[in-house]
């Protein structure tokens, strides 16, 4: 069940991931063209950047579930077989803690709970932890930072999913991963 559900968020995540690196491409055309007749939107570099930053973390978050992450293998490669699938669940462990720190992390940076005891009061919220997560804008597009800093969650709570169904599968992507 795990396995299922981690393949299909990965599809979500690759979905999303290839229309953001479409938006990217119309980003940098539209900049193109604004600046070309004198009329530059400043506010689409920022987008674009954005849109990549989101576009790299679902990404990364789907090659964990695909087994396409960087990988130098010139180790394991020579490891027998069954040494191989231990080295490759202990890479999934080192992942899923990195996962769950990176959850913990968020968890932290934007303090849910104490932004509900302050009442979703970004001021008193502010005031009572000096957090200015929910405060700053963005450069051109005056939303607020912490909406693309979503993708930290995002990211999080995938890589998580993924490397647990990993360590949860039989072995079979263990060999196609290194090849």
């Amino acid at each position: 069940m795990i396995g299922r559900l981690s393949a299909r968020w990965a599809r979500v995540e690759l979905t999303v991931a290839a229309l953001l690196a479409l938006s990217i491409t119309a980003l940098i055309l539209l900049n193109v063209i604004t600046r070309s007749i004198g009329s530059a939107l400043f506010w689409v570099d920022e987008l674009a950047i954005y849109a990549m930053a989101w576009m790299t973390f679902l990404g990364a978050s789907a090659a964990l579930h695909f087994g396409h992450t960087v990988a130098i293998t010139i180790l394991t490669d020579s490891l027998p077989p069954l040494l191989r699938r231990i080295t490759a669940k202990l890479v999934d462990v080192v992942v899923l803690i990195f996962a769950l720190f990176m959850i913990w992390f968020c968890w932290r940076w934007y303090s849910p709970l104490e932004l509900a005891r302050q009442g979703f009061d970004t001021q008193a919220f502010q005031g009572a932890t000096f957090n200015f997560i929910y405060a700053e804008p963005t450069s051109t597009l005056g939303i607020r930072k912490f909406w693309v800093w979503m993708v930290m969650w995002a990211f999080a709570i995938g890589a998580t999913l993924h490397s647990v169904a990993n360590l949860l599968d039989q072995g079979t992507k263990d060999e196609t991963a290194s090849s």
